[in-house]
C-alpha cells in the first residue's frame, strides 16, 4: 500500500462510507426524504418581506411619526371601475360595504376613499375620464405582515359588475413571491430531464448519469428541511428558497461530477472499488470539501447587511452548499463502493466513458500547452478583453424593487400604471420630519415656510403641514413619480438637499425614502462582504493550497471575473442594450439580487480555481515541473470543470427564463460569469499566469516524496510536455 494509501485509509470518513455502504445509503436516503418532506412545510412559513433597512433613517421617521400619528404610508390602492353600465357614484354602497366587512384590526386607519372623504380631496381619488375612482388601506405591522394581510382580504374585496384592480408596494411584494413561486416549479419540472440528457452525454452511460441526478434530489430536499429550521430563528425568503433548491442541485451535480470523475479515473488506473473510493475522498472529496467551504465564504459576507432578505438568500446559500457536499461526500461515495466498475454499465457502447475522457485530456493538455507557448501574450489579449467587458459597470448604478421588474401583463403593473395615469398624486408620498435641535417644538411659521420651499423642489406635487408633536413637526409631501421608482428616488435626494433653517433638524421617511436608504445601506455594506468573502477565501486557498500565491492570484482571477460580470450587466440590464430582447425594462441593477451574484459569482470563480490548482499542486508534489504540472492539471481538469459550468449553466438558465427581471438578472449574471469563468479565466489565464510565475507560485509551499501510483501515470503524461 503506498503513501498516500495509507493516508486514505486513515481517512474515518472514507473507511465508514466504504465498510458500511448499503447502511450509509438507506439512512442517507430515508432520513433525507423524511426530513424533505417535513422541510415543505417551509413554503407555508416564507417571509413575503423584508426588502428595507430597519435601523435606517426613515425607518425611524416611521416609527416615530407612527407611534404619534399612526402609520402614514398606504400599502393598498383599490381601483374600481364599473363594468355594467354604472357610475362609480353608484356603486358608493357596494364600496362602503366592501370596506367596512374588513377587520379593522388588520388596519392602521379607517379605509380613505373617494367616497368617504370631502369632495376637494375626492376629486383627487376620481380618474380624469371619470369612470374609475380609488380607496386606500393602510395595514398593521411589518412588511411580512403587511403583505400577508392582504392576501388574507384580497379575495373579499371583490363586488360584482365592477374591475377591481390593486396597486401599491403590498401588491408588488405579493406579485414577486407568486411569481418566483412559479418560476421554482418550472425549473425544477424541466431542469431533471435536461440534465439527464447533458450527462448522459458526458458520461456515455446511464448508471453514471444518474447518479449525480439521485444526488442532487437528495440535496433539494435536505436544503428544504435546512430552510426550515431557519425559518424558526430568522426570516426566510420565498426567494431564498429558490435558491437553496435550485443552488443545491446545481452544486450537488457539480460535485457529484468531480467525484465520480476521479472515481473512474482511479479505475482505469487499475484500483478496486475500495481503493478508489479512498484514493477519491483523499483527493476529489478533499478538493469538494475546500470548494464547498469557499462557496460558504462568499453567502457568509451576505449575512451582515441588516435586510433580511438578503441575509436569508444568504442562509438558503450556504445551507444549499453545505447539505451538497455532505450528501456528495457521503452517500455519493458509499453508492460508488457498492458499484464499482459497474458505474460504468449500460453504455452506449463499450469503452465510451473511456474514449471520451481520454480524447478530453489530450485537447486540453494540447490547449495548455499552447497557452505556455506564449503565455505573455495570451494573459495580455485575456487581460484585455475582461477590462474592456468590465468598462460599462464605471456606470452602474443599483435599484430597489418596483412594479417595472414584473412582466408588462402582470396585474400588478398594470394597476400600477393605470394608477399613475389616471391619480398622479396616488403615491405614499414622503414624510418629512422637523426638529428643533434644543428639544422644543419647531415653529409652526417655521414649517409652513418650510413646507412651501418643499414644495418647490422638482418632482414635488405639494407639501403641507400634517401635525405637531411635543418636539416635531411633520410635512406630508407628494411626489409626481411612482413609489420607489427612479424618478422617486431622485426627488427624495432633492428634498434631502434642501438646508434645514437654523435651530432645526430634517429627516425624511416614507416608502421611497425607505428604498433609498435601503440602496444606501447596500452601497456601505458592499465593501465589508468583499472584505470578509477575500480574507475567508484567502486562509481557506492558503491551507488547501499550501501557497501564498496561489491564494491571491485565485482572488485576483475571481475580481477579475466578477467585474467582467458586472460590466456585461450593466451594458445590458442599465444601459439597455438589448434589453428588448430579453424583455426587461432598463435601469437601476435590483441591489438584492445584485448582491447574490457577487457571492455566487465569486464563489464559484473560487470553486473552479480550487478543481483546477489541486491537479497541478498534486502534480507538482509528485514531482512534475510547474509546466508540467499546468498541463496535467489542465488536461484532468478541463473536461469536468467545462462539463461543470454546463450543467450549472443549465440549472440557472431558468433563471433566466423568468418572468421576472431580478431572476433574469441573476440567471444571465451566473452564465455571465460560468462561462468566462470556466473558459477564457479558467483554461487559458490561470495556466498562462502559473506559467509565467514558474517557481514562484510555490512560496511556502513544501514538495512532497512521490507516491508510487500517482508517479506512474505522471510519466505517460509527462512524455508530450513541451
Amino acid at each position: 500500500m503506498t503513501r498516500e494509501d495509507r493516508t486514505a485509509s486513515r481517512n474515518r470518513l472514507a473507511q465508514f462510507v466504504v465498510r458500511r455502504a448499503r447502511l450509509v445509503v438507506a439512512s442517507c436516503v430515508v432520513v433525507i426524504v423524511l426530513a424533505g418532506i417535513w422541510g415543505f412545510g417551509v413554503l407555508h412559513d416564507l417571509s413575503l418581506g423584508g426588502y428595507s433597512d430597519p435601523g435606517s433613517e426613515a425607518a425611524r421617521v416611521d416609527e416615530i411619526v407612527e407611534a404619534q400619528f399612526g402609520r402614514q404610508v398606504p400599502d393598498v390602492a383599490i381601483l374600481y371601475t364599473p363594468t355594467d353600465g354604472r357610475t362609480v357614484d353608484d356603486i358608493r354602497g357596494d364600496v362602503e360595504q366592501n370596506l367596512s366587512d374588513v377587520d379593522a384590526s388588520l388596519l392602521a386607519r379607517d379605509p380613505v376613499s373617494y367616497w368617504n372623504m370631502p369632495p376637494a380631496i375626492a376629486q383627487g381619488l376620481k380618474s380624469f375620464d371619470g369612470r374609475s375612482a380609488l380607496a386606500v388601506l393602510t395595514m398593521n405591522g411589518d412588511e411580512d405582515a403587511r403583505v400577508k394581510t392582504f392576501l388574507d382580504i384580497r379575495d373579499d374585496l371583490a363586488i360584482d359588475g365592477v374591475d377591481v384592480q390593486f396597486g401599491g408596494f403590498a401588491t408588488i411584494a405579493d406579485a414577486y413571491n407568486t411569481e418566483a413561486r412559479a418560476d421554482l416549479i418550472r425549473a425544477e419540472t424541466i431542469t431533471f430531464p435536461i440534465l439527464m440528457v447533458l450527462l448522459l452525454v458526458i458520461f456515455g452511460g446511464v448508471t453514471a448519469a444518474a447518479v449525480p441526478l439521485c444526488i442532487g434530489g437528495l440535496s433539494i430536499l435536505a436544503s428544504l428541511a435546512v430552510m426550515r429550521v431557519l425559518a424558526n430563528f430568522t426570516e426566510v425568503s420565498i426567494f431564498a428558497t429558490n435558491i437553496a433548491t435550485l443552488v443545491g442541485l446545481g452544486m450537488a451535480v457539480d460535485y457529484s461530477l468531480f467525484v465520480l470523475t476521479r472515481f473512474r479515473e482511479e479505475l482505469r488506473r487499475g484500483a478496486s472499488a475500495e481503493e478508489a473510493v479512498h484514493r477519491t475522498m483523499a483527493t476529489a472529496g478533499r478538493t469538494v470539501a475546500f470548494s464547498a467551504l469557499l462557496l460558504v465564504c462568499g453567502f457568509v459576507g451576505m449575512l451582515i447587511f441588516p435586510q433580511a432578505m438578503i441575509r436569508s438568500l444568504g442562509f438558503g446559500g450556504m445551507a444549499a452548499v453545505a447539505v451538497s457536499a455532505f450528501v456528495s461526500l457521503t452517500a455519493l461515495p458509499a453508492t460508488l463502493a457498492l458499484l464499482g466498475p459497474r458505474i460504468n454499465s449500460l453504455s452506449w457502447r463499450a469503452g465510451a466513458a473511456d474514449r471520451g475522457d481520454a480524447r478530453a485530456e489530450r485537447f486540453w493538455g494540447s490547449v495548455a500547452e499552447r497557452v505556455m507557448r506564449r503565455p505573455v501574450v495570451v494573459a495580455t489579449a485575456i487581460f484585455a478583453l475582461l477590462a474592456l467587458l468590465a468598462a460599462p459597470i464605471a456606470g452602474v448604478a443599483l435599484g430597489d424593487l418596483d412594479h417595472t421588474g414584473l412582466p408588462p401583463d402582470a396585474p400588478a403593473r398594470i394597476a400600477t400604471d393605470k394608477l399613475f395615469a389616471d391619480f398622479p398624486l396616488a403615491n405614499s408620498g414622503v414624510t418629512i420630519m422637523v426638529q428643533s435641535e434644543n428639544g422644543s417644538p419647531p415653529d409652526a411659521l417655521v414649517v409652513q415656510q418650510l413646507a412651501a420651499e418643499m414644495g418647490r423642489v422638482d418632482g414635488i406635487a405639494a407639501a403641507l403641514p400634517s401635525g405637531s408633536a411635543d418636539d416635531y413637526g411633520v410635512i406630508r409631501a407628494i411626489l409626481t413619480s411612482p413609489d420607489r421608482t427612479q424618478g422617486a428616488l431622485d426627488t427624495v435626494t432633492r428634498l434631502r438637499a434642501v438646508e434645514a433653517p437654523e435651530g432645526t433638524d430634517i429627516r425624511i421617511g416614507g416608502a421611497t425614502a425607505l428604498s433609498q436608504d435601503g440602496i444606501t445601506s447596500i452601497y456601505d455594506t458592499i465593501p465589508w462582504m468583499f472584505a470578509i468573502m477575500i480574507a475567508a477565501t484567502f486562509v481557506v486557498t492558503t491551507a488547501a493550497f499550501r501557497s501564498i500565491v496561489l491564494s491571491a492570484k485565485a482572488i485576483a482571477m475571481a475580481m477579475l471575473s466578477l467585474a467582467a460580470t458586472f460590466g456585461v450587466l450593466t451594458w445590458v440590464f442599465h444601459d439597455g442594450h438589448g434589453a428588448g430582447i430579453i424583455g426587461v425594462t432598463p435601469g437601476p441593477l435590483q441591489a438584492t439580487m445584485s448582491i447574490l451574484i457577487m457571492a455566487v459569482v465569486f464563489g464559484l470563480s473560487t470553486d473552479y480555481e480550487i478543481f483546477l490548482l489541486s491537479r497541478i499542486v498534486e502534480a507538482h508534489d509528485v514531482g512534475a515541473t510547474t509546466r508540467e504540472a499546468v498541463k496535467i492539471g489542465a488536461a484532468r481538469t478541463g473536461r469536468v470543470v467545462t462539463a461543470a459550468a454546463l450543467l450549472l449553466i443549465t440549472v440557472t438558465a431558468f433563471f433566466s427564463l423568468s418572468e421576472l427581471a431580478m431572476m433574469r438578472l441573476v440567471g444571465i449574471g451566473i452564465i455571465i460569469g460560468l462561462i468566462l469563468d470556466a473558459t477564457v479565466v479558467r483554461m487559458l489565464l490561470v495556466p498562462a499566469l502559473v506559467a509565467l510565475m514558474g517557481e514562484a507560485n510555490w512560496w511556502l509551499h513544501p514538495r512532497k516524496t512521490v507516491p508510487e501510483q500517482v508517479s506512474r501515470p505522471l510519466e505517460k503524461d509527462n512524455e508530450n510536455v513541451g
